[in-house]
Formats: structure tokens, sequence, C-alpha cells
């Protein structure tokens, strides 16, 4: 099971939004982390087949992204996802089911297992315009999976939900991981934290870095900061440092700091977090 970019470019008249991306996922889920612009839904829609590559290829175990067959192994959630408010939860998987070519005794069985799957048994008949956000979103999952796929794709699948369907979703999804391969793009860096094996770090069309966890932090290495100072050199340093936090104290100002070299005079190194990272590549 393998999904290879091969120096995959595309160009938008005079920006380059995705630029010469080799990559090689298997089997597990990888966070597709990046500011706004960095090319990361150009890069899942060149997957999914539905944007083509200027120059490069996208294919999985030999099959080009663009040959019909890959969609029966591709299943996909965009960032914006266009439901049928009057149909039920039931209805609209089993139109989907249709127009995805599944025989209707076997999508009723596999609507019936996504359904609880994603928690919506109890809302099957209820129409998707009564759903709250992260109903829709688990109907979403649920429509992306009717056709068993080996390739998933995620694009900002959590935008927009409360903490408890934040963490219901990412459990989900780290189920999804065991079997197949889920790329999961978002700009919420806890999301990407917890259920992320693998983590690929995007700016300006390109991969930048890729690794797990704790692989990509070394980077940061003794390069957080923590310090409290008065209200008047926590100004200064705000304008010299990114600064990931920031709160009052009795004791003065305390600041949260990635930089190169040490703030403050009595500031002292941090374990570093996935979200410094980002501060340290995206801040500017």
């Amino acid at each position: 099971m393998e999904l290879v970019f091969d120096r995959v470019t595309k160009q938008y008249k005079n920006k380059i939004a995705v630029d010469r991306v080799s990559l090689t996922l298997t089997k597990g889920v990888y966070g597709l982390l990046g500011a706004n612009g960095a090319g990361k839904t150009t890069l899942m829609r060149m997957m999914c087949g539905i944007l083509k590559p200027d120059s490069g290829e996208i294919f999985y175990d030999g099959i080009k992204v663009e040959e019909e067959r890959y969609r029966d192994i591709l299943g996909y959630l965009p960032q914006e996802f266009g439901y049928y408010p009057e149909f039920t939860a039931w209805d609209f998987l089993m139109y989907l089911a249709s127009l995805k070519g599944i025989p209707r005794r076997r999508a009723k069985e596999r609507v019936l297992e996504l359904l609880e799957l994603t928690g919506l048994s109890s809302s099957a008949k209820k129409k998707v315009k009564t759903f709250s956000g992260g109903m829709k979103q688990r109907l979403g999952i649920a429509q992306a999976l009717l056709n068993h796929p080996k390739v998933l794709v995620l694009d900002e699948p959590t935008a927009g939900l409360d903490p408890k369907e934040r963490v219901r979703f990412r459990n989900l999804i780290s189920e999804l991981g065991t079997d197949r391969i889920v790329l999961l793009s978002t700009h919420i860096v806890s999301d990407i934290e917890y259920i992320a094996d693998k983590i690929l770090i995007m700016r300006e069309g390109a991969v930048i870095h890729k690794g797990s966890r704790e692989e990509i932090i070394q980077v940061i290495d003794q390069k957080v900061w923590e310090c409290r100072v008065d209200s008047r050199q926590a100004e200064d340093l705000m304008e010299r440092y990114p600064v990931l936090n920031i709160r009052q104290e009795e004791q003065g100002t305390f600041l949260r700091i990635v930089c190169e070299e040490k703030p403050a005079e009595n500031a002292v190194n941090a374990e570093a977090s996935l979200e410094d990272l980002y501060l340290y590549y995206f801040s500017k």
C-alpha cells in the first residue's frame, strides 16, 4: 500500500501553489500542517484527481489518480461539503451509495455500519438540516467511507467543531488509520498532535519537513523559552520575537517565546510542542 507523489507541481497564473513535491505515503494517519495559502488544499485535490498537476504524477500501487479505478479506492471529505438539507441521514447516504454504484442490498448494510461507526444511528431518520456542525462532519466521514476506501482524504474536518466533537472526531480518524492511508489537513495543531503517525509541514507550496512528532520537534530543541518580565520588557520582547503565550501574573508578565538565542536574562528552556514548531515556521 503506497501512494506516491513524484515531483508534483501546480501553478495558478504567476503563483506556484505546489512546488515539485515528492512523497511516499503508506498505511497510517498523516497530518498536513500549514498556514492558509501554503498549498495544502491544492495538493489534496490533485491527490483526489480533481485537479491535474502541471507536471509530475501521483499514483497508488501503480494506479494513476486520473484512472477510473482509482475512484473505487478513494474517500474524500472536502472542506466545503455539500449536504442535502431536506434529506435524512439515511436517505443521504443511500443516495450517495447509488451514485458510487454500490448495489442496494450491500448499500443498506454499509450505511447501517457507518451510522453506527459515526454515532449517528439514533439520528438516521432525522433531516440533515437539523444536525449540528459535528454531526454533519460525521455524516461527511460516513459518505467518504461508503466504498471501503484505501485512501481517505480529509480537508479541515474539525474546523468549527466544539471541543467535545473534536475529541470524538479525532478518535474516529485515529481508528480509520489502522488499515488505510489517511491524509488529514488542518491548521488546528492539537488535532494533528494527537492523532497523526507522521506530520508533513507545508510552506509556500513545498513540504519543508516530515516525520513523527518527536522527529520534527527536534528542529526547535533548545529554542523554546519561558520567562517572567515587567510590562515594559514584555512589550519589547513581543516586538522582537514570536510569542506563543502571554499571561499576566502577580510576579510580572509570563511569556513563552520561540527563538534561537536566549531572549531575556532570566529565560529558561521549556519542552517544545508542535504548536511551538508551527509558530517557529509561520509567525512571519
